[in-house]
């Protein structure tokens, strides 16, 4: 059985990614900065999908976090095939970018990531350690990014550069994972309605019945799980380091 691993699997875009593997079959290990205890809920309904779920408790901007994380997995589960870089926070408070604080950039920065970047190194050379002790081995990695990558948002800038950051990084370990055969994608999801989307609900209701997207509704997190769960079934082989627009559209350009 495959795994995969999941950051910030619990809820939102990660637990409809979550939800989309489980259904082919890949045993799951989710983490997020909750307590177990938490999230013991969204755990028996994943298990209810017939496969296997475990859950540590990481904060993935903290070194120690992604070392804990990481012995972890190997230690429940032996192996890995996927590892998604979800997780992911919002300012706490959307300020313009002339009044913004460093705080703020340091706290979404580190979280948005660094937190993916080292992740993604420690979980890279596990998987290289796989590839060369197993020929059949399959691995692959999926960074979660988004629109914001190239849509700027005055009023959260750090996010905005976050995100950017993160889809570069997606690019640099597709080309020094290319000779290991482990391919890389960028997901970059649209408006999508969840948790961290729901202070700004009336705003993008407007928008979007004002044509903001080409397919005129919010994306759901199902629609990135189904993305995601095409990429880990390894359904774009011929693919590595490319981008994945889950976004209704939303920029296509148009005159």
């Amino acid at each position: 059985m495959a795994t995969a691993l999941i950051t910030g699997g619990t809820r939102g875009i990660g637990l409809g990614i979550a939800e989309a593997l489980a259904d082919e079959g890949f045993d799951l290990a989710l983490c997020g900065r909750r307590p177990a205890s938490s999230v013991a809920e969204v755990m028996s309904a994943l298990e209810a999908r017939g496969v296997r779920v475990t859950y540590t408790q990481a904060d993935i901007s903290d070194g120690e976090g992604r070392q804990r994380l990481v012995d972890g997995v190997r230690e429940k589960h032996g192996e890995l095939h996927v590892l998604v870089n979800n997780a992911g926070i919002a300012p706490s408070e959307r300020l313009d970018i002339l009044h913004a604080t460093e705080g703020s950039y340091d706290q979404v920065l580190d979280v948005n990531l660094k937190g993916p970047y080292f992740l993604t190194q420690a979980v890279a050379n596990w998987m290289v350690e796989q590839r060369q002790g197993a020929g059949d081995y399959q691995g692959c990695i999926v960074f979660i990014s988004s629109i914001s990558t190239t849509v700027a948002s005055p009023n959260r800038g750090e996010y905005c550069i976050s995100k950017a950051g993160l889809s570069m990084a997606a690019q640099l370990w597709a080309v020094r994972l290319a000779e290991y055969g482990l391919p890389v994608y960028d997901v970059r999801p649209g408006i999508t309605k969840t948790d961290m989307t729901a202070g700004v609900k009336d705003k993008y209701d407007d928008q979007i019945a004002n044509g903001l997207t080409l397919q005129p509704r919010w994306g759901v997190p199902e629609d990135v799980g189904k993305a995601v769960a095409m990429l880990a079934r390894g359904d774009l082989p011929y693919s590595t380091g490319q981008v994945l627009m889950v976004d209704g559209g939303l920029t296509v350009p148009r005159l």
